[in-house]
């Protein structure tokens, strides 16, 4: 498979705020001065402080992807799980899990440049993002990545205890590029990205990275 063989995926997360800022923090800032005009002091200024942290919450800051074909991080974020894990299929693959808590960016980008063969959604609950039981229960998108090469790699987007949206503009057939932002979750969630067996992890449990700039895993043989 190649790039030129279907359409390159536009990324729609350019600006520096992410499309959702505006329509929850504009009505917290503004109903937050209109309090304070008003006298009503306290509200005014709760109003404003919840503006500010959604503002922040949905920054989208511009990255640096480093060059060559290793796995970039999808997401920003605390290393919660570099395992073994059996897919769908019954191979081996290496999965590396991030949290993120509602102080991360929170806009998703793609781990390697690869087409978009599959996505899936799935799940019902809303666990704790750091639950264990929350990767297989809780509301999740699953988009799934082939390689020029044509090995395939997945990233998961799973909702937390106070996410209630995955947003994912990217559609199948489409061409991502590697770190290009195709998505986000609303409020603390988890980013999980699967990598063919024989990848090698370049992070450990408890690293930070960032979303595009870090440098989380080699495929084997170097395939992209």
């Amino acid at each position: 498979m190649s790039e030129g063989a279907g359409p390159i995926f536009e990324e729609r997360l350019t600006g520096l705020l992410a499309p959702d800022a505006y329509r929850f923090a504009v009505p917290l800032l503004g109903g937050g001065l209109v309090c304070l005009a008003l006298g009503w002091g306290f509200l005014g200024w709760l109003s404003l402080g919840l503006g500010a942290f959604v503002t922040a919450f949905f920054r989208n800051p511009p990255r640096q992807i480093p060059p060559g074909d290793s796995v970039v991080s999808p997401a920003d974020g605390k290393v919660i799980a570099v395992d073994e894990i059996e897919a769908a299929g019954g191979e081996k693959a290496l999965r590396i899990g991030i949290f993120l808590s509602v102080f991360d960016v929170h806009v998703n980008r793609a781990p390697v440049a690869g087409r978009v063969v599959a996505i899936e959604r799935s799940g019902d609950a809303y666990l704790a993002a750091f639950n264990p039981e929350a990767e297989t229960r809780n509301v999740r998108l699953d988009l799934t990545l082939e390689l020029a090469s044509g090995a395939r790699v997945r990233v998961a987007q799973i909702t937390g205890l106070i996410a209630r949206r995955i947003v994912c503009h990217a559609q199948v057939g489409e061409w991502l590029p590697r770190g290009a932002r195709y998505g986000l979750i609303r409020f603390g969630s988890r980013t999980d990205v699967v990598l063919p067996a024989g990848s090698r992890a370049l992070v450990k449990r408890g690293d930070r990275v960032r979303g595009g700039a870090s440098i989380v895993a080699e495929l084997p043989g170097g395939a992209a």
